[in-house]
């Protein structure tokens, strides 16, 4: 039984297609980055999930319910909007036991729940101030831990690190991370480096439709093409500049970048770049302060399907 799996599921708000036949399955006891685009359909795909939208067609399933068909699956889901909202004269302490309350839990099990959460994302100092004051970073860690509440079997997160500073962030992923072993994660994100920390397989989605969907290393390995990255002295970047700008036409090169001093080139043969990459770079007069085989990024493969697919539209 998979974890998540829908069937051309789709949406519509007038004439707009937010969801355009999305078939996808996410196996159980996996941290799954949804990635895309702003606007590619990310959030209207986790509130299809969630019972909180309704489809205009297709079927999905959560945690082995239908949606929309018995409301038993949100008893065994948790959920973290991107921008979660709460009572503001609430503490935290007050709002998770509320959590529990909802989800039926007993009162021992509430306070043994609310105490582990609270100290879990790093609120156990601030239990008892009022959310009102929160930043949103602090909304953001106080909403994972209400939808970890009821010990989730689906966990869906939108956008759950978008509000956090480099070191909020840092917690939360490896938290992320750590919770595939006891549910299943559904991370959407347009974050990729955060994709490639946690994430055991992707989707990618673009204007409703899915572009690909496999385990990130299956999919490194099937779309990545091989980079080396060039580094020149800063008293040579205008040359430099103007000798990368000479690649693009050769038929072992499939596209350059240029960042500042920094070039990075992504070949189609790399045995032919081995040979004559550095011998181009002797015959310019070039004087490099780094050379190197980089290993692609999954921002790479993101680029290059995501340019494809709008390629077709």
């Amino acid at each position: 039984m998979y974890a998540i799996r829908t069937q051309d599921l789709s949406k519509t708000y007038g004439q707009v297609r937010a969801l355009d036949g999305l078939t996808l399955t996410v196996e159980p006891g996996t941290v799954f980055g949804f990635l895309g685009p702003n606007g590619a359909g990310k959030t209207t795909t986790i509130r299809l999930l969630t019972g909180l939208a309704r489809p205009s067609g297709g079927q999905a399933w959560v945690a082995g319910q239908e949606i929309g068909r018995n409301g038993k699956a949100a008893a065994r889901v948790g959920y973290l909007p991107e921008e979660p909202a709460f009572y503001p004269w609430l503490t935290p302490a007050e709002l998770l036991d509320h959590v529990g309350r909802l989800f039926g839990l007993p009162a021992q099990e509430r306070r043994a729940r609310t105490g582990e959460l609270l100290d879990r994302v790093g609120f156990s100092k601030v239990s008892k101030r009022r959310i009102g004051g929160f930043s949103r970073g602090m909304r953001q860690r106080l909403g994972l831990a209400q939808a970890l509440v009821n010990r989730p079997e689906v966990l869906l997160l939108d956008e759950p690190v978008s509000a956090l500073d480099p070191a909020g962030r840092k917690e939360v992923l490896e938290l992320i991370g750590q919770l595939g072993s006891q549910c299943t994660v559904f991370m959407s994100t347009h974050i990729l480096q955060d994709v490639e920390r946690v994430c055991d397989a992707v989707a990618i989605i673009n204007h409703g439709r899915l572009v690909v969907e496999a385990p990130q290393a299956e999919l490194l390995d099937r779309y990545t093409l091989p980079a080396f990255e060039l580094e020149c002295l800063e008293s040579d970047e205008a040359a430099f500049k103007a000798w990368l700008d000479t690649l693009p036409g050769l038929d072992w090169v499939s596209s350059v970048t240029v960042d500042g001093p920094v070039g990075r080139v992504i070949v189609r043969d790399v045995d032919v770049a081995r040979r004559a990459l550095l011998a181009r770079v002797v015959e310019a007069g070039l004087i490099l302060r780094r050379y190197e085989i980089v290993t692609p990024s999954l921002e790479d493969v993101f680029l290059r399907l995501v340019g494809q697919e709008e390629a077709t539209l």
